[in-house]
C-alpha cells in the first residue's frame, strides 16, 4: 500500500496561540479571536490560567505566601500570649502540645520520610533558583524564575522547621494549615506536570527555553512526591506515636501475650505496604521449609472476624427502615470507604494506561526524523517509565485492596450467618437445611468476596471507552465511528449473552444445593446406608443431582466460551473495520497511526471483556445476596415467647397458661395445647404418653423452641436440656462434659459417678482425654446418652429437661442413674423427665399423661392409676411385660444376690485386667489410636503425576497435543495480522489499499475460526475431566469402609465435593486456557521485540532467570498457604454443621456466645491464610511487572538510538505496541502459572479421596451365594475377635456360639460391653481380627458385601429417616406395591398417622426426619423390615424410644410375622427378651452366658441379676 503523508495528531489539537503561551514566559494573554464562540473564549482563558508557565508560578507563589502568612500570624499570636499572660501561666496556648510528664514518643517512618523529602526539595529549589540566573536568556523571566524558586526553597525550609517543632512537642497530627498546603500543592503540581507532558510531546527542543525544559523534567519528578504529601495530608498523622508511660506495662504484656504472631502488615511502614516488603519474612520462611499452621501470622487486629461481625451487626438496617436488601445495604455501610479507595486506585490506573499508546507516534516520528536529539529520546523514555511504573503500582495495589475487601466481606458474612443459624426457628432451620446453609458460608460468601475484583469495571467502562475513542479520533478522525460501531456490537452481544447466562448461574446454585444436601445426608447416615446396602441407590441419587448441575455448568461454560472467543477476536475485527473505513475515506495511515490504533483497541478490549464478566459476577452476587437476604430475615426463635427469670421469688419453676404451640411458624397449625401446667421448684415431674403424643414438643415449648401462638410461658431459673437423640461434639469426653466451664474436680468426678461413666473411662486408653468422633461415632448409644447427661449435670442449672434419657441404657445403669443422679445429685433441682419407663414413676412428684398434643391427665402416680384411662393403659402394658421377671424374682430372691456381687467383682477384675493390658502397650500405640487424625496434607511442589492425571483424564496425550496445536495456530494467526500491518504501512511499500484491507480481513476471519474452535475444545475437555473426577471420587467414597467415616469429619469430605470440585469444574480449565494463551503471547512479544532490538536478547537471560527464581521463591510459600487455606476451611463448615445439630442444647444452656467465639477463631484461622496468600500474589506480581517495565524501557532505548537503516520505524511501532503489554503480561503469566499450581491442590485433594482403600467387593461374581440364601438362618461364631482399628484394644474377645435357624436370641449386657459391635461385625462393617462367622454353611467373609447385607434386615439403634417422603423412606428402592406398603404401615402402628396426612404416602420427611417424633421414626424403620421380610433380622434397641404399650404390640407383631425367622435382638428392656428362645449376656467383650432365659433365672447368673435390677428399679 502506498504510504500516506501523516501529520502529527498533536498539531491538530493545538492552535498557534496555545503553542505560544505554552512556551512564553509572559504573564499577559495573547490576542484572542473575538469572533470565537463564548465556550471557546472561556476555554482559552482557562487553559492560559492553568497551563501557562507564568500564571502557574503565580498560583504556587500565592499558596506559599498564604501558608507562610498563616504561620507568621500563629507565631505572633503565641508570642503575644506568652508576654501578656503572666498572671495565668497555665494558659493552654503556652503549653506545648501533648507534653505530659508521663508520656514518651516513638518516631516512625511516616515522620522520617516526609522530613527527608522536604529537605531534598528545599535543596533542589535552591539549586534551580541559581540555575535560573545563569541559564535563562530572557532578563524578565530570569528574575521571575529565580524569585519563584527561592520562594519555594524558603517555604520548604519553614516546613522542615515546623516538622522539627512537631517532634519537640510530640504532636501526633500535622497542623491543619500544613495539610491544606500539601493538598492544594498537589493540585498545582498536577497542572505543572500536564503542561510539561504537553510541551515535551508537542514542542521541539530547539524552540524551548532550556530553563523550561529543566523545569518540565523537575515537574514530572515532583508529581509523585506531591502525591505522597497529598496522602500524608489526608492521613493527617505526623508519624509521631505518643506512648503513655503508665500504659507501657499493659501494652508490653499485651504485645507478649497476643501480638507475638501478629502479621507484620499491622506495624509496617507506608513504603513497606506499598511494595509488599512486609511479606518478605513469611515468603523467606516458606522458601526455606514447608510452612506449618503456626508459621503463618495472625490477622491484623482491624481485619479480625470479631471486628467484622460487630461492624456488620452495628450497620444492620433498623426495622423502621424496611430495607428490601438488608445484606447489601449493610455491606455497603460497612465497607464504603474501602470501595471508594479501590475506586481511587482504579482511576489512577485509568489516567496512566493510555500514555503508552500516545507515545508510539512520538517514538515512530523520532526514529524517522533526521534532526532528532538525544535529550528528546531520553525524555520520551522517562515519561514511558514513569507512566508504566505508576500503572504497575496502581494495578497491584488495586488487586490487593480489592482482595482484602473481599476477605473482610466473607468474614462478615460467615460470622453473621453462623449467628443467625443459632437464632433460627425450628421451621426456618428445616426449610433451609444444613446443606443449603453450608452453601451460604462456602459459596455465597465467596461469590460476594470475588465480586470486589469486578465491581469497579462496571462504572469505569464508559470512561475507558470514551478516553480510547477520543484518542483514536485524534489519529483517524471520523473513522473512529467504525470502531465505535464494532465495539458497540461486541458489547451488546456479550451483554445479551451474559443476561442469558444468569439463569444458568441460578440453576447451577440450585442444583449444587440439592447435591450438597444429598451428600450431607449420605455422610451423616452412612452406617445405616451400609447396613441396608443402599450405597448404589444414594450414589445414583447424588449422580442425578450432579448430572443436572453438570448440565447447567456445561451450558454456562459453552456460553462463556463463545463470549471469550468473540472478545478475543474483537480487537482484530474492530481494527479491520476502522482501517477499512479510513482507507475508504482516504484518511492517511502510517506505521505510527496503525500501531497506536491497534494498541488502543487492545486496551479497549479490557473494559469490553471485563464488563460482561463483571455483570456475571454481579448476577452471581445478586443471586447470593438474595439467598442471604432470605436466610438472614428468616424467622427466629422468639426470645420473648418464654419469660425467663434468673433469680425470681416464689415457688414456681415452670408455668404454662393457655399455651398453644406449633412447629410451623407460618400456617400456625396447632401442634401442642397446654391449658395449665405448673411445676414447683425442686419438684420432679414426669411426662408419659404413646409415640407421637407430643412429649418432646412439651419440652421444646418450655425452652421456647416452638412457635407460641398464644398463652404464657414462664421459666424461673437456668435450664439444661438433654435431647432424646444424643448430641456429642467432635472433642474429648472431658471437653464435652465441661462444655466451656472451668474444671472443678469434685463436681466433675461426681458427674462422672452419677452418670455411670467411671468404668467406661477405665477401659479407654486415654480416659476422659479420649477423642470422640463426629456425631459420637465411636461411642455406643448408651455412652453418648450418659455423656450428654453428665454435661447437663456439670452445668449445675436450676431446671433440667430430660428427654427419654433411659432409652439407650441397660436396666442396671438406668436404675443407678435414676437413683444417684435424678433422685440424688438433682434432688433439689427442678426436673421435667420424659420417659417410657413406667417403673420410675412412683418416685416423681407429679405425672403428666399426653395424647395427640394435649395433657389429658396429670397428678400423682396413685391418683392417675385410680382414674385409669390413658395412664392405666400404659401401666397395664408395662405390668404385663414384667410378670415373668417378677415371678422369677420372687422364686429365687436369695440366689440372685451373691451372683450380683460376684458379677461386679469379676467385672471389675476383668476391667482392671484389660486396663492393665492396655497400660502395657507402648505409648506409640496410644498415639496411633487417635481417632480423628490431622488432615492429610501434601508438602512441596504439586507432584507431576497430579498434572498428568488431570491433563490426560479426558482424552489422554492426544487431547493435550490437539490443544497445544490449536493454541499455536491462534498465536500465528494474530502475529500474521500484525506483520502484515507493518509491511503494508512501511514507507517503501507499494501494496494497493484494497489488497491491504482484503488480506487483513482474511487473516482476521481465519483467526476468528481458530479461536472459536479452540474455545469449544477447551470447554469440552474441562467438562469431561471434572465429571470424570467427580464420578471417581463418589465411587471411592461409597466403597470406603466404615472406619474411614468414623475417623474423617464430614467437613473434610464436604469441602472436597463443594469448593474443590467448584475449582475443577470452572476455574482450573479457565486458568489452564489463560496460561497457554499467556505463554504464547509472551513468546510472541519477545520474538517481535528481540527481532527489532537484537541487543535485548542479552537481557532475556537475566529476565528469565529472575522470573524463574521469583516464581520458585514465591511458589514454595503460596502453594503451602493454598493447602493450609483448604485445610482451615473445613473446620469452619464442620463446626457450623455440628452447631446446627445441637442448637437446642446450646440455646438451652445459653452458650451461644461461646460457640460464636469458637466460630470466630476458626474463621480467623482460615482468613489469615487467605490474607497472606493475596499478599504473596501481589508481592510477586509487582516485582515481575516492574522487571517488565525495565525491560521495555531498555529495549525502547536500543530501538530509538539505533540507526533507522537497522531498525525501521514501522517495526519500532509494532514492537512498542507489543511491548506495552509486557509489564502486565509478565506477572499475569507467572501469576496464572502459580494459580494453576495452587488450584491443582484441589485436584490433589480430590485425588486423595479418589484412591481411598476400599472395603471388600460389593459383589463377587464367581462366589455369589445361592438365590435363597440364607434358607435356614443358622449362625455360627467361632472364636470371634474384633478391634475397631489396628493398635486399639479388642472389643470382642473370642466369642464362640451357634444360633440355630429360626431362634430368637436376646442380647443383653451393660452399655458399651460390645452388643452393637457384634451386629456390626455380622454385617461386616468391621472385619474380624480373628475367627470367622458361618451362616448356613457359608463363611460370610467370602460373600460380596451387598449379597450379604441385602439378605439381612436391621432396625438400627439410631432411627434414621432421609429427606423425601414416607414412600421413599419405607421403600427407597421402589420394590413394593402401594398395598404392601400400607399393610407394612398398619403392622407397625403408623397407618392412622400417615393416612391422616393430606399427602398420604407422599407426606414430607424433612432432613433428618425432624418433623416426625423419634418414636415414629423408629416405627418407620420397623416398617422397612416388615416389607423386606429377611430370613435373619437384627434389632438394635428397636423399641427403645417407644412406650411399653406400643413395645408390647410391636413384639407381638414381630413374633407373628417373623415366626420362622432368626432374630437377634439387643434390648435394655428385660421384658423384650424374656420370651426369646435364648439370651446372650455380653460383658466386657466376652460371651458370659448363652442359654434359655428360664434356665438362667433358675440359677445364680448375670442375667438373673439384670432381671432383679429391672424389676426392682423403682424401689
Amino acid at each position: 500500500m502506498k504510504p500516506y503523508q501523516f501529520s502529527s495528531s498533536h498539531d491538530n489539537l493545538l492552535t498557534m496561540s496555545s503553542s505560544s503561551w505554552l512556551t512564553s514566559p509572559s504573564c499577559i494573554l495573547f490576542p484572542i479571536d473575538s469572533s470565537s464562540s463564548t465556550p471557546n473564549l472561556v476555554l482559552q482563558w482557562l487553559t492560559f490560567l492553568f497551563l501557562s508557565p507564568c500564571p502557574q508560578r503565580l498560583a504556587l507563589s500565592a499558596l506559599d505566601f498564604l501558608f507562610l502568612l498563616s504561620l507568621l500570624a500563629f507565631a505572633a499570636h503565641k508570642l503575644y500570649s506568652r508576654f501578656n499572660s503572666t498572671s495565668n501561666s497555665t494558659s493552654s496556648i503556652t503549653k506545648p502540645l501533648l507534653q505530659e510528664k508521663d508520656s514518651d514518643y516513638r518516631i516512625t517512618f511516616w515522620f522520617k520520610l516526609p522530613l527527608l523529602v522536604t529537605i531534598l526539595l528545599a535543596i533542589a529549589y535552591t539549586v534551580l533558583g541559581v540555575l535560573a540566573f545563569t541559564q535563562t536568556n530572557f532578563a524578565s523571566w530570569k528574575l521571575i524564575e529565580a524569585l519563584f524558586r527561592l520562594f519555594q526553597a524558603i517555604t520548604n525550609i519553614v516546613i522542615v522547621i515546623l516538622m522539627i517543632h512537631e517532634k519537640k512537642f510530640k504532636s501526633s497530627k500535622h497542623p491543619l494549615s500544613l495539610r491544606i498546603y500539601w493538598i492544594v500543592n498537589f493540585v498545582i503540581a498536577t497542572l505543572f506536570a500536564i503542561s510539561a507532558i504537553v510541551r515535551i510531546v508537542t514542542v521541539g527542543e530547539s524552540k524551548l527555553e532550556l530553563s523550561l525544559r529543566i523545569d518540565d523534567i523537575f515537574s514530572l519528578i515532583n508529581l509523585p512526591l506531591s502525591v505522597f504529601f497529598f496522602v500524608i495530608a489526608i492521613k493527617g498523622s505526623s508519624g509521631i506515636h505518643v506512648i503513655r508511660i503508665s500504659d507501657v506495662v499493659v501494652a508490653t504484656y499485651r504485645s507478649i501475650s497476643t501480638d507475638r504472631t501478629l502479621s507484620p502488615y499491622a506495624c509496617s511502614s507506608f513504603l513497606s505496604k506499598t511494595v509488599w516488603y512486609w511479606m518478605n519474612p513469611l515468603i523467606n520462611k516458606g522458601y526455606e521449609t514447608p510452612l506449618k499452621l503456626e508459621d503463618v501470622p495472625s490477622l491484623p487486629l482491624e481485619f479480625r472476624a470479631e471486628k467484622m461481625s460487630e461492624l456488620f451487626q452495628n450497620n444492620w438496617p433498623k426495622p423502621e427502615e424496611n430495607s428490601k436488601h438488608p445484606v447489601g445495604v449493610t455491606l455497603f455501610r460497612c465497607f464504603w470507604k474501602h470501595i471508594a479507595f479501590t475506586g481511587f486506585l482504579a482511576i489512577i490506573r485509568l489516567c496512566v494506561m493510555y500514555v503508552g499508546p500516545m507515545l508510539i507516534q512520538s517514538f515512530v516520528d523520532f526514529t524517522s526524523r533526521k534532526d532528532s536529539t538525544t535529550s528528546e529520546g531520553i525524555v520520551l523514555i522517562l515519561i514511558l517509565f514513569v507512566a508504566k511504573s505508576v500503572e504497575v503500582l496502581s494495578v497491584h495495589q488495586f488487586n490487593f485492596h480489592s482482595q482484602k475487601l473481599g476477605m473482610l466481606i466473607r468474614s462478615s458474612i460467615i460470622t453473621s450467618v453462623y449467628k443467625k443459624g443459632l437464632r433460627l426457628s425450628s421451621s426456618s432451620r428445616q426449610a433451609h437445611g444444613t446443606g443449603q446453609i453450608v452453601n451460604h458460608m462456602a459459596v455465597d460468601a465467596q461469590q460476594l468476596s470475588d465480586l470486589m475484583m469486578q465491581f469497579h469495571p462496571i462504572w469505569l467502562m464508559p470512561l475507558q471507552v470514551a478516553a480510547a475513542l477520543i484518542l483514536m479520533y485524534s489519529y483517524v478522525g471520523i473513522s473512529v465511528l467504525a470502531a465505535l460501531l464494532g465495539t458497540t456490537i461486541v458489547f451488546l452481544f456479550t451483554l445479551y449473552r451474559t443476561k442469558s447466562s444468569n439463569s444458568f448461574q441460578f440453576r447451577i446454585m440450585t442444583s449444587r444445593d440439592s447435591r450438597m444436601k444429598a451428600t450431607n445426608e449420605l455422610l451423616n447416615n452412612m452406617r445405616v446406608i451400609k447396613f441396608q446396602a443402599w450405597e448404589e441407590y444414594f450414589g445414583n441419587k447424588i449422580r442425578q443431582f450432579r448430572e443436572a448441575e453438570h448440565g447447567w455448568i456445561g451450558k454456562f461454560l459453552y456460553y462463556f466460551a463463545v463470549n471469550m472467543g468473540v472478545l478475543s477476536t474483537a480487537p482484530l475485527t474492530v481494527t479491520v473495520l476502522t482501517f477499512g473505513t479510513a482507507t475508504f475515506l482516504g484518511i492517511p495511515l502510517n506505521a505510527g497511526t496503525v500501531f497506536t490504533i491497534t494498541s488502543v483497541i487492545k486496551i479497549l478490549q479490557e473494559p469490553v471483556r471485563t464488563f460482561p464478566q463483571a455483570l456475571i459476577m454481579i448476577s452471581q452476587a445478586t443471586i447470593s445476596l438474595g439467598r442471604l437476604d432470605e436466610f438472614m430475615v428468616s424467622k427466629e426463635t422468639d426470645e420473648n415467647a418464654v419469660q425467663r427469670e434468673e433469680d425470681c421469688d416464689g415457688d414456681v419453676a415452670v408455668e404454662i397458661k393457655d399455651g398453644k404451640f406449633s412447629w410451623d411458624d407460618k400456617d400456625e397449625n396447632e401442634t401442642l395445647k397446654v391449658d395449665e401446667l405448673v411445676i414447683k421448684k425442686g419438684n420432679h415431674a414426669a411426662v408419659v404418653g404413646t409415640v407421637g403424643s407430643g412429649k418432646s414438643s412439651l419440652l421444646a415449648s418450655v425452652l421456647g423452641e416452638m412457635f407460641k401462638i398464644s398463652g404464657k410461658v414462664r421459666v424461673c431459673g437456668t435450664t439444661a436440656y438433654v435431647a432424646q437423640t444424643s448430641w456429642i461434639q467432635n472433642a474429648t469426653i472431658k471437653e464435652n462434659i465441661l462444655f466451656g466451664l472451668p474444671m472443678n474436680m469434685d463436681k466433675y468426678m461426681e458427674a462422672l459417678r452419677v452418670c455411670c461413666l467411671e468404668k467406661d473411662l477405665e477401659v479407654m486408653d486415654d480416659g476422659d482425654e479420649t477423642e470422640i468422633g463426629e456425631r459420637g461415632i465411636n461411642l455406643s448409644g448408651g455412652q453418648k446418652q450418659r455423656i450428654q447427661l453428665a454435661r447437663a449435670v456439670y452445668q449445675n442449672t436450676d431446671i433440667y429437661l430430660l428427654d427419654d434419657v433411659f432409652s439407650a441404657v441397660d436396666a442396671q445403669t438406668g436404675s443407678f442413674i435414676f437413683k444417684e443422679c435424678i433422685m440424688g445429685t438433682l434432688k433439689d433441682k427442678t426436673v421435667l423427665l420424659v420417659t417410657h419407663q413406667v417403673d420410675f414413676l412412683h418416685n416423681v412428684d407429679s405425672i403428666m399423661v399426653m395424647r395427640e398434643g394435649r395433657v389429658v391427665q396429670s397428678g400423682k402416680y396413685d391418683e392417675l392409676l385410680k382414674a385409669g384411662l390413658d395412664f392405666g393403659a400404659l401401666v397395664a402394658a408395662h405390668e404385663s411385660s414384667m410378670e415373668i421377671a417378677e415371678t422369677s424374682d420372687n422364686s429365687n430372691e436369695e440366689s440372685s444376690q451373691s451372683p450380683k456381687l460376684a458379677r461386679i467383682a469379676s467385672k471389675e477384675k476383668e476391667n482392671a485386667g484389660e486396663h492393665q493390658s492396655s497400660q502395657d502397650k507402648s505409648k506409640s500405640d496410644k498415639t496411633a489410636a487417635k481417632l480423628i487424625e490431622d488432615e492429610e496434607r501434601e508438602t512441596g511442589r504439586v507432584n507431576l503425576k497430579v498434572y498428568k492425571h488431570y491433563f490426560t483424564e479426558a482424552f489422554g496425550w492426544w487431547g493435550i497435543a490437539l490443544m497445544v496445536a490449536m493454541s499455536v495456530a491462534w498465536m500465528l494467526s494474530f502475529l500474521a495480522g500484525d506483520y502484515w500491518l507493518a509491511i503494508a504501512t512501511s514507507e517503501d511499500s507499494s501494496i494497493p489499499s484494497f489488497t491491504f484491507i482484503i488480506v487483513y480481513a482474511v487473516i482476521a476471519v481465519v483467526a476468528c475460526i481458530v479461536v472459536m474452535v479452540r474455545a469449544f475444545l477447551f470447554t469440552y475437555w474441562g467438562l469431561k475431566t471434572s465429571q470424570s473426577f467427580f464420578i471417581g471420587m463418589l465411587q471411592s467414597i461409597l466403597h470406603a469402609p466404615m472406619s474411614f467415616f468414623d475417623t474423617t469429619p464430614s467437613g473434610r469430605i464436604l469441602s472436597r465435593v463443594s469448593t474443590d470440585l467448584l475449582w475443577v469444574d470452572i476455574s482450573i480449565p479457565m486458568l489452564v486456557n489463560f496460561v497457554m494463551i499467556a505463554y504464547l503471547s509472551l513468546f510472541s512479544i519477545l520474538i517481535v521485540t528481540c527481532q527489532n532490538s537484537w541487543e535485548t536478547v542479552f537481557l532475556l537471560i537475566p529476565l528469565f532467570w529472575f522470573n524463574n527464581w521469583y516464581r520458585k521463591y514465591y511458589l514454595a510459600t503460596s502453594r503451602e498457604l493454598t493447602r493450609l487455606d483448604s485445610i482451615t476451611k473445613a473446620p469452619v463448615i464442620h463446626h457450623f454443621s455440628e452447631t446446627l445439630s445441637g442448637v437446642m442444647t446450646i440455646r438451652s444452656l445459653r452458650k451461644q456466645n461461646e460457640f460464636c467465639d469458637e466460630n470466630i477463631d476458626r474463621v480467623n484461622a482460615s482468613l489469615r491464610m487467605d490474607f497472606h496468600n493475596n499478599g504473596a500474589n501481589e508481592w510477586l506480581g509487582f516485582r515481575l511487572d516492574y522487571m517488565g517495565v525495565v525491560f521495555l524501557c531498555i529495549a525502547t532505548l536500543f530501538m530509538i538510538f539505533l540507526p533507522s537503516a537497522i531498525v525501521k520505524p514501522e517495526y519500532v511501532g509494532m514492537s512498542l505496541s507489543y511491548g506495552l503489554a509486557l509489564s502486565g503480561l509478565l506477572s499475569f503469566t507467572i501469576t496464572m502459572t502459580c494459580s494453576v499450581e495452587n488450584k491443582m491442590v484441589s485436584v490433589e485433594r480430590i485425588k486423595q479421596f479418589t484412591n481411598l482403600p476400599p472395603e471388600a467387593p460389593w459383589k463377587i461374581v464367581d462366589k455369589s451365594p445361592p438365590q435363597n440364601w440364607p434358607s435356614h438362618g443358622t449362625i455360627e461364631l467361632n472364636n470371634l475377635q474384633v478391634r475397631y482399628r489396628p493398635n486399639t484394644p479388642l472389643v470382642l474377645k473370642g466369642v464362640s456360639l451357634t444360633i440355630q435357624g429360626g431362634e430368637k436370641v436376646g442380647v443383653v449386657g451393660r452399655t458399651g460391653s460390645g452388643k452393637s459391635t457384634l451386629i456390626q461385625v455380622l454385617f461386616r462393617l468391621i472385619e474380624p481380627s480373628a475367627g470367622n462367622i458361618i451362616i448356613d454353611g457359608i463363611n460370610i467373609s467370602t460373600v460380596g458385601l451387598h449379597d450379604l447385607r441385602s439378605c439381612f434386615g436391621i432396625i438400627p439403634q439410631d432411627p434414621v429417616l432421609f429427606q423425601g417422603t414416607i414412600r421413599t423412606n419405607i421403600d427407597p428402592l421402589g420394590l413394593y406395591s402401594e398395598d404392601e406398603i400400607w399393610k407394612s404401615l398398619e403392622r407397625c402402628q403408623l397407618k392412622e398417622v400417615v393416612a391422616a396426612k393430606p399427602e398420604k404416602l407422599e407426606a414430607l420427611v424433612v432432613d433428618g426426619g425432624d418433623n416426625w417424633s423419634v418414636g415414629q421414626r423408629q416405627l418407620l424403620c420397623l416398617g422397612r423390615i416388615m416389607l423386606k421380610r429377611s430370613k435373619i433380622l437384627f434389632m438394635d434397641e428397636a423399641t427403645a424410644s417407644v412406650d411399653s404399650q406400643t413395645d408390647a404390640v410391636i413384639q407381638k407383631i414381630i413374633r407373628e410375622d417373623f415366626a420362622d425367622r432368626t432374630i437377634i435382638s439387643i434390648a435394655h428392656r428385660i421384658s423384650t427378651v424374656m420370651d426369646c428362645d435364648k439370651v446372650l449376656v455380653i460383658d466386657a467383650g466376652l460371651a458370659k452366658e448363652y442359654e434359655k432365659p428360664s434356665r438362667l433365672l433358675e440359677r445364680a447368673s448375670l442375667f438373673a441379676v439384670l432381671v432383679k435390677e429391672y424389676s426392682n428399679r423403682s424401689i
